[in-house]
């Protein structure tokens, strides 16, 4: 049952290849379990679709079943993104009675090396409680498998025997994790400002995590930044996809609003002022789109665009909607490894420069202050006309 590897069963036995689905954090949620519920089935019928399986719900937990025992591997890969599920397992289903748990045993444990058995007993009316069961079934493998011996703390494999309270029993090796969390869209929906670097995915992941559904914002300067940045970009989103299911990609044009700020400001204020830009066609773009937030990819401290005081510039541009920073306790090293872990990393290193790395200034102010920022933008007579056009000209890929 190894679906880092490839082994199946022979379905002309008594019993049914399936893959067991154990949720999380779904369990704290009382009365509105429900809701929760409702949108991770969603999703995970989302995820099977073009395959031929079944996902039946028993408690506490969801079976896929009826599938070909060669797309057992395609599906645990699937599965394994969702956000809600705990772990899983792939395995056999069988009735729960003694000789049929034994029967299926003997024919999927192998016949060398070093096991232990691990039985839970869920169903209080089966007759023979959990340790009772692991002697039983251990005994009855020593009878039959001469080349396999017990090891209780290293074995090279742990059968695992679920007496489930539905009358079937479960048999697997290994419990796979899964991605953890709260189901995509229980919590709303956010509007994640996708740079194209290694943090902003790693942001808009962290907050899928917690159930947000995204619609991303990507700025781009063009002809200062060249179409294979913003494929990259694309490239980014599908990624993230596989994840936090589809996720719109809007576009938005950037290159008058820096060239006006060039013109007209100090260039040590260049990037603040940017970023107060994209932040107010961004909030726009978030309530048109019926967004109950915007999320950023910033790490206080990170950079000059980062500090607490650029922070809180940055902040005052935006009116009505909360801004979450789901980063913002992190170093570099734990987002890098993180965008190693979702398979970012790769598309945000390449080296196509996007908006924030156009026009920078040598020495970014690093402590603004609002009214300081204030008056730089008052130099841009038409910011206002500049940023209306830009949210007018947004386009979604």
């Amino acid at each position: 049952m190894n679906y880092g590897g490839s082994r199946s069963y022979n379905m002309e036995k008594n019993f049914d290849n399936v893959i067991i689905i154990r949720i999380g954090e779904l369990f704290l949620k009382g009365n509105n379990r429900g809701f929760f519920e409702k949108i991770l089935v969603a999703n995970l019928k989302q995820k099977l679709a073009g395959l031929s399986c079944r996902l039946i719900a028993e408690r506490n937990r969801y079976i896929v079943s009826d599938y070909a025992a060669g797309d057992a591997p395609k599906i645990v890969a699937r599965l394994k993104t969702v956000f809600g599920v705990h772990s899983l397992s792939a395995g056999v289903r069988i009735t729960s009675e003694i000789a049929q748990i034994v029967s299926a045993m003997l024919d999927i444990v192998p016949s060398n090396g070093t096991f232990r058995v691990t039985a839970h007993r869920g169903d209080k009316t089966f007759p023979y409680n959990s340790m009772e069961l692991n002697r039983i079934l251990g005994e009855r493998i020593l009878q039959v498998k001469s080349g396999l011996k017990v090891d209780l703390h290293k074995p090279d494999f742990v059968l695992n025997v679920d007496v489930r309270e539905e009358g079937y029993t479960y048999l697997f090796y290994e419990r796979i994790a899964g991605a953890g969390g709260m189901p995509v869209g229980t919590a709303g929906k956010g509007l994640l400002l996708l740079s194209g670097g290694i943090d902003s995915p790693v942001a808009g992941y962290a907050m899928a995590k917690r159930g947000l559904s995204l619609d991303a914002l990507h700025f781009h300067s063009y002809p200062y930044t060249s179409e294979a940045a913003q494929q990259k970009v694309e490239a980014l989103v599908k990624i993230l996809e596989s994840y936090c299911g589809v996720i719109p990609l809007l576009m938005a044009p950037f290159t008058k609003i820096q060239e006006a700020i060039r013109r007209c400001c100090n260039p040590s204020f260049m990037i603040t002022i940017m970023r107060r830009c994209m932040m107010r066609i961004a909030e726009q773009a978030a309530i048109s789109r019926n967004c109950g937030c915007i999320l950023s990819g910033e790490s206080l401290g990170q950079v000059a665009s980062q500090t607490l005081e650029s922070i809180t510039v940055t902040n005052a541009a935006v009116q009505k909607l909360p801004v979450l920073r789901p980063l913002i306790g992190f170093d570099k090293q734990e987002i890098v490894e993180t965008a190693l872990k979702i398979n970012t990393y790769e598309i945000s290193i390449q080296p196509y420069e996007d908006c924030c790395t156009v026009f920078l200034p040598d020495r970014p102010v690093t402590k603004p202050k609002l009214a300081q920022c204030l008056y730089e933008e008052s130099k841009i007579t038409d910011l206002d006309e500049l940023l209306a056009e830009a949210a007018r000209y947004i386009v979604i890929r």
